[in-house]
């Protein structure tokens, strides 16, 4: 008796330590989603200085951020950037107004990857601030409409590209956080068709170099 007593308590205990592993090894997935907001300075700068007066343009969007265990990211996310500006004729490089309203509107829907960093200090971890770094694919469309063109001569194309991006998150309370960062996109072939400003610069890349701020919300 007393030893199928010790046995059941081993078993025991051998239970509650397995439970325990599996507990601290579950995985830990967090649901986050998000509103953004960034400005970006696009590669094609002298089509967008011609046609809008400046090559550092806003988008606003938002998203939907997957956290494992704290560490890992994968991130979907939209955004939207429309502007009208006016139709220009480029001449051995310099430029003429037209005086036509000429409107543009590039949609990004992006899906990024990475890594968050654990930030030490004096032995302990810091839970405020977490550095990442990410990289992953999209998929853009550019529309370019005026008033006066005919059909054939608006735009509306979409080409894939890719971006890499690094920052920081500040966790304000234990639901919300804001992050920043700095995020790089390629987008070739996109731009550049003949006849267009794009192509009289041969500037072919919709991409460029953004600073972006989120609010996150979630764990």
């Amino acid at each position: 008796m007393k030893t199928c007593f010790r046995t059941l308590s081993v078993l025991s205990v051998l239970c509650c330590g397995a439970t325990g592993v599996n507990a601290q090894t579950a995985p830990k997935i967090s649901l986050r989603p998000f509103v953004e907001a960034s400005a970006e300075r696009f590669a094609a700068v002298h089509s967008f200085e011609a046609n809008f007066g400046d090559a550092v343009e806003p988008f606003f969007g938002g998203g939907l951020q997957v956290t494992y265990r704290d560490r890992y990211f994968f991130e979907v996310a939209a955004s939207r950037f429309k502007k009208t500006g006016d139709q220009v004729f480029v001449n051995s490089g310099q430029v003429f107004h037209l005086g036509i309203p000429m409107t543009a509107t590039v949609t990004p829907f992006e899906l990024t990857g990475g890594y968050r960093f654990r930030v030490i200090r004096r032995g302990r971890p810091v839970t405020w601030v977490v550095p990442y770094a990410g990289a992953g694919v999209g998929w853009y469309s550019y529309r370019q409409t005026s008033d006066f063109a005919n059909p054939s001569e608006n735009v509306d194309t979409r080409h894939a590209g890719f971006l890499m991006t690094g920052g920081a998150e500040f966790r304000l309370s234990r639901w919300v956080g804001v992050a920043a960062d700095v995020a790089y996109t390629h987008i070739p072939g996109i731009l550049g068709a003949d006849p267009s400003v794009s192509h009289e610069f041969n500037e072919n890349d919709l991409g460029g170099l953004a600073g972006r701020f989120k609010i996150i919300v979630g764990k």
